[in-house]
């Protein structure tokens, strides 16, 4: 991937943010939306919202997420793909495309959840610290996403389930999507959190998070691809995007599950990150067109889906040990 190298090609958003701070909502409020939500299309969202986490790492590289210019660049390489429909970002980077004109005609979902920070001693406490529903309103932001680790063996879940409900309710109230991201998970022996990745436990996570809240009319799940997705995409009526986390498999294997994945009733996209934004072979441009051809062309034309669920190619087994995907 050719990338331009100039230290200076951002020093005009710093400049921007110290003179005229409202540049931000001027640009939100002129951005040209997105044309609308339609069944049979599938959607592509491009997620950038890990380092306000404190989740820098891709694969063995710990600080590949940390050069702002490089994520930059590499964003905006995503989204000139006009395949691409929208993005998922936390404040700061949100503000940064916006600014750069980088979101017209494009879906925007702000990250709401981002207290829970990697290797944090509480990380189960994972509290509200970035985009209100109120925020995201005033952005013209589409919706709002969540990520809603379920532990059961962890006090801070209860608030952390809690909070999530109340964000659901106030974006509903507003008629913006909430786009939960739940996980059953653990401590490992080493303390660090881990996501189980076994059919059951995606599906009883899927059962609690599409419970949470007043009303579900608008909230989407957002759930990992997992041995026997036939089964978690039975486990909900909602609509349903992949996300494709730091997997351990080649970009070959990912891109096939993904393929799989995408044909089962009910997915209605990818809304994927680290995977594309940071492939093996540094392509970016490359690694969202293979993305992007996977889209739409197995999913539905019309009308609900009827029949069995189509085969989608990988192992059934519910068993299966988790494997490295992370939020």
């Amino acid at each position: 991937m050719s990338l331009n190298d100039d230290p200076r090609r951002y020093e005009h958003l710093s400049r921007i943010r110290l003179e005229d701070p409202e540049a931000v909502a001027r640009a939100a409020a002129t951005r040209r939306r997105h044309p609308g939500l339609k069944h049979g299309v599938q959607n592509f969202i491009v997620a950038a919202d890990h380092p306000a986490r404190g989740a820098l790492s891709v694969g063995a590289e710990p600080m590949a997420m940390a050069d702002r210019r490089d994520l930059l660049d590499r964003l905006q390489i995503a989204l000139a793909n006009p395949a691409v429909d929208g993005i998922l970002a936390s404040p700061d980077i949100m503000d940064d495309l916006l600014l750069l004109g980088a979101l017209d005609g494009k879906l925007v979902f702000g990250s709401m959840n981002r207290g829970g920070l990697a290797g944090l001693v509480n990380e189960f406490d994972d509290r509200f610290t970035g985009h209100t529903a109120a925020a995201l309103q005033a952005l013209g932001a589409d919706g709002g996403k969540m990520l809603t680790r379920i532990c059961l063996g962890d006090p801070d879940t209860v608030a952390t389930l809690e909070a999530t409900a109340k964000a659901i309710d106030s974006l509903a109230e507003r008629k913006l999507i909430a786009m939960v991201e739940p996980f059953l998970s653990v401590r490992d022996a080493h303390g660090k959190v881990r996501n189980d990745l076994r059919a059951d436990a995606v599906i009883k996570s899927v059962g609690i998070a599409e419970g949470l809240g007043s009303t579900s009319a608008y909230t989407w799940m957002k759930l990992p691809v997992v041995a026997d997705m036939e089964r978690v995409m039975a486990s909900t009526t909602l609509p349903t995007v992949l996300l494709g986390g730091d997997p351990d498999g080649s970009q070959d294997e990912v891109f096939a599950s993904w393929q799989a994945a995408l044909a089962l009733p009910g997915v209605r996209g990818l809304t994927v990150g680290r995977t594309l934004l940071y492939p093996h072979d540094g392509d970016v441009a490359g690694a969202v067109a293979t993305a992007a051809s996977l889209l739409n062309s197995t999913a539905p034309a019309t009308g609900p889906a009827t029949g069995p669920a189509p085969a989608a190619g990988e192992p059934t087994s519910s068993d299966r040990i988790p494997v490295k995907v992370s939020e």
